[in-house]
């Protein structure tokens, strides 16, 4: 696999299967720079060492719209300066990843690309700034609206299979296994074919010979 177009490119298809590893590969990133965070805060501790370490570095889709949150700046600037830059970092990373895999599974069924805004990207604004929008029975639709497009944009990427064949965005991914399953076993040496018993009466003597041409 060309992980380099897997995890960070936007064109072609993959399956539900590639989307659900692209989530543990994050999943496990992001222990790694937890892990990478306390060592660090461990050897810079001034003589006294921490032998509890909380991994609390995570990373998440609201994660993703904190960006846009002038509010969500407020936390940040609490952290140090390692937090900071592996925070930073990691969501840079996670979220281009996501992106790039998402984008990829939409393909694959057959969507543009775009369709990431309305099935992501809407409900996650509407999510980080409700708590800002007036708390009135008119935003009822609004919030239904956007769980409703959330939800449809879940079944889509993880669990309703890809369109069968070629489409638009090029061949279907699971072709190629398909294929190589369903291959015939090489064939192998089939001795009664290559053998003849000649009787004892012929000539040459009789006995076990190989067929002239095989």
């Amino acid at each position: 696999m060309d992980w380099s177009w897997y995890l960070f490119r936007f064109d072609g298809r993959i399956n539900r299967a590639l989307l659900w590893q692209a989530l543990l590969i994050v999943a496990v990133l992001a222990g790694l720079l937890g892990v990478i965070s306390q060592v660090i805060h461990l050897l810079n501790a001034d003589g006294s060492l921490k032998l509890s370490i909380k991994l609390d570095f995570d990373f998440g889709l609201d994660d993703l719209f904190k960006l846009v949150d002038p509010r969500a700046y407020r936390s940040l600037a609490s952290l140090d300066r390692t937090d900071l830059v592996l925070k930073s970092f990691g969501l840079a990373l996670f979220s281009w990843i996501f992106l790039a895999t998402a984008i990829k599974r939409l393909h694959d069924r057959d969507r543009s690309g775009w369709w990431i805004v309305p099935f992501f990207l809407v409900p996650g604004l509407f999510g980080q700034f409700s708590d800002l929008l007036p708390d009135s029975h008119w935003m009822l639709p609004f919030g239904l609206t956007a769980s409703a497009l959330w939800l449809w944009g879940v079944v889509e990427l993880f669990i309703v299979p890809g369109t069968s064949g070629h489409n638009r965005f090029g061949p279907d991914p699971l072709l190629g296994i398909e294929d190589s399953s369903a291959a015939p076993p090489a064939k192998g040496w089939d001795q009664s074919h290559e053998m003849e018993i000649v009787p004892p009466s012929a000539s040459p003597p009789g006995g076990m010979h190989v067929k002239r041409g095989s």
